[in-house]
């Protein structure tokens, strides 16, 4: 009930006020600790999907022989949703790779709802054979795209959705950015985004959240130590004791082509073309957020105010990736989320009913 809408002021704003507004999800029931979003946050990363949903596995060849793997999410039973013409929502994990509970629960509830649900798995991330000794970078969206371009391929009567968790927002923001009205998205959102991707890497993070996806991240490279040793200093890489050393190890300090942390940032800040995304995004951030840092420095409050595209719902209480609600599994930010989505595709139609428009095909 205490949710503001920050954006700037357009038809399309009115629709989602009106919708978001009527939404259950925002005004159902609250978490019984409310002050404690890092319990939240903990609770998020390390409780396991219940029941374990069922995924079918694609790999995808990228130009330089990379591989990015695309799990399809069947359900729990092994029942396929949606038909030809069901939205397709892609699902973007975390920067580390991480597939939390809560993503899967949202692919879940996508999933009755009639989308078809597919999560985006980086080089090397979660079982993805590494197949060249190239990783990518935090807001590096080449291999995105790709995928996006596959998947217009395979539904080229579908809509196509997007929806990234945490610091995966990086990687979305970025591709938004490059790919402008060209992106093949019909509409985007971000659950609890990482807008500042260095300012972030050099505060720091909260030990209970940095530790398990340092340790998820660290046993998902000690399978290509070998081969990734050709290009980086593993000993340095699995010493590391930060997300921000990390990082650096891998994409700065590389043996072909070693870089500095300021020029890192310039090629992948996932904000440096915001100016150029032509997708509604709605960003669903909670005013406590641990990981995220202080509202004050860490939102970009202006980017709101002054692009159409881009929507704020802003909560005071909710954690990171958190917005959990009384029951098992239960996140009202989840639909929120959905029901966004409905409304873009309510407006949408009705644009096209206004201006007669032909469906694009």
């Amino acid at each position: 009930g205490r949710c503001r809408l920050l954006c700037k002021p357009s038809a399309l704003a009115q629709h989602l006020v009106r919708s978001l507004g009527r939404s259950v999800a925002l005004r159902g029931g609250h978490w019984p600790w409310p002050r404690w979003p890092r319990l939240q946050m903990l609770q998020g990363l390390l409780q396991p999907p219940e029941p374990e949903p069922v995924v079918t596995r694609e790999l995808l060849q990228m130009p330089d022989t990379g591989l990015v793997a695309l799990d399809w999410l069947v359900g729990p039973w092994g029942v396929a949703g949606g038909g030809g013409s069901s939205p397709v929502l892609l699902l973007i994990p975390n920067a580390t790779g991480k597939v939390t509970e809560g993503l899967l629960q949202l692919g879940l509830r996508a999933l009755e709802r009639g989308f078809i649900p597919v999560i985006f798995n980086r080089r090397g991330h979660n079982g993805c054979p590494l197949t060249t000794p190239w990783l990518q970078p935090f807001g590096d969206p080449r291999d995105l795209r790709e995928a996006i371009t596959y998947l217009r391929c395979r539904h080229p009567s579908a809509p196509l959705l997007a929806v990234s968790e945490g610091s995966g927002s990086g990687l979305l923001l970025a591709y938004l950015g490059e790919s402008g009205s060209s992106s093949r998205l019909a509409a985007a959102a971000c659950i609890s985004p990482i807008f500042r991707g260095r300012d972030w890497f050099e505060a720091g993070m909260p030990w209970l959240y940095e530790w398990p996806l340092l340790l998820h991240l660290k046993q998902g490279l000690s399978r290509y130590a070998r081969s990734l040793a050709e290009v980086v200093d593993m000993d340095k890489v699995l010493r590391s004791r930060s997300l921000r050393d990390l990082e650096e190890t891998l994409f700065c300090r590389t043996k072909p082509r070693p870089t500095s942390w300021e020029t890192y940032w310039d090629r992948n800040e996932p904000l440096r073309d915001v100016d150029e995304a032509a997708v509604p995004v709605l960003c669903l951030c909670s005013a406590d957020d641990p990981v995220r840092g202080a509202a004050a420095r860490s939102l970009p409050l202006e980017l709101f105010r002054t692009s159409p595209y881009f929507f704020l719902l802003l909560t005071p209480r909710g954690g990171h990736c958190g917005f959990p609600q009384r029951g098992p599994g239960r996140c009202w930010g989840h639909e929120a989320v959905l029901e966004y989505f409905r409304a873009m595709a309510e407006f949408l139609r009705a644009e096209e009913r206004r201006k007669g428009l032909p469906r694009p095909r």
